[in-house]
C-alpha cells in the first residue's frame, strides 16, 4: 500500500536501484554509527533490491500473493526434510524479518505481533542458520554474514528505518511510534530522534525481550 505522505512529485526516478540502495544504506549507517563487513553489505543491498520486486517478497497463495507468518515458515524449517530446505527456511525468516522491520515497522503497531517479535524471530533465524552452514563451502562464504546480521539485527533495522524515515517529516503519530520502539527494542536510532524532539526517555519505562 502506497505511503499516504508521499506524492507524486516525491517520487525519484532512480536509474541503478542497486547504487541507489548502496548509497542510502552507507547513509543510514553511518548516522547510527553501524559498522558492517562489505561482504554484509552486499547481502543486504541485494536483498533490499531482490525484495523490491513483490513477487520475490510475497509467495503465490490461493488467494493471491501472501506474505507467510513467520512462525509457519519456523515449522517449515524444523519440519525440512533435507540441511538445503531447513537452511533456505531459516534465511527466508532472516530475510522477511529484517525487511519487515525495517520497513513496515508502522503497520506492525496494528498487528498481533509487533516489531520486537520481527527483531527476535530473525536474529534467531540468522544465528541458526550461521551454525547450521560451518564447516561447509557455503559457510566459508556466508558464515560470517549470517553470524554479523543476527549479532547486529536490532542496529540494522535501525538502519532500514533511517532509510525509510530519510525524506519524511516526524508528526505526534511518528513520536508515539517512536517512544513504541524504544520501549519495546531499545533501538538506540528512536531514542536519539526522542532526544532530538526533546523527549528523554528513561530505562524503567522499557520491556524486555530476552533475545
Amino acid at each position: 500500500m502506497p505511503d499516504s505522505s508521499m506524492t507524486k512529485d516525491a517520487l525519484q526516478a532512480v536509474p541503478n536501484l542497486q547504487e541507489y540502495f548502496r548509497d542510502s544504506l552507507d547513509a543510514a549507517a553511518a548516522a547510527n554509527r553501524v559498522a558492517l563487513e562489505d561482504q554484509t553489505m552486499h547481502y543486504v543491498v541485494n536483498l533490499l533490491t531482490l525484495f523490491s520486486r513483490s513477487e520475490d517478497f510475497y509467495e503465490a497463495g490461493p488467494d493471491g500473493p501472501q506474505l507467510r507468518p513467520l512462525a509457519l515458515m519456523l515449522a517449515d524449517a524444523m519440519d525440512a526434510s533435507s540441511d538445503e530446505q531447513r537452511n533456505y527456511s531459516l534465511q527466508r525468516i532472516g530475510d522477511v524479518a529484517l525487511f519487515v522491520a525495517g520497513f513496515f515497522a508502522d503497520g506492525l503497531r496494528r498487528a498481533v505481533v509487533d516489531v520486537d517479535y520481527y527483531v527476535h524471530m530473525g536474529g534467531g533465524a540468522y544465528n541458526s542458520l550461521a551454525g547450521s552452514i560451518r564447516g561447509t563451502l557455503r559457510g566459508r562464504v556466508l558464515g560470517d554474514v549470517f553470524s554479523e546480521l543476527s549479532a547486529k539485527f536490532p542496529a540494522l533495522v535501525d538502519v532500514l528505518q533511517e532509510m525509510r524515515a530519510a525524506a519524511r517529516e516526524c508528526d505526534d503519530q511518528d513520536t508515539l511510534r517512536l517512544y513504541e520502539l524504544w520501549t519495546k527494542t531499545g533501538s538506540p536510532r528512536a531514542a536519539r530522534l526522542l532526544r532530538d524532539l526533546g523527549i528523554h526517555p528513561i530505562n524503567q519505562a522499557r520491556t524486555t525481550w530476552e533475545h
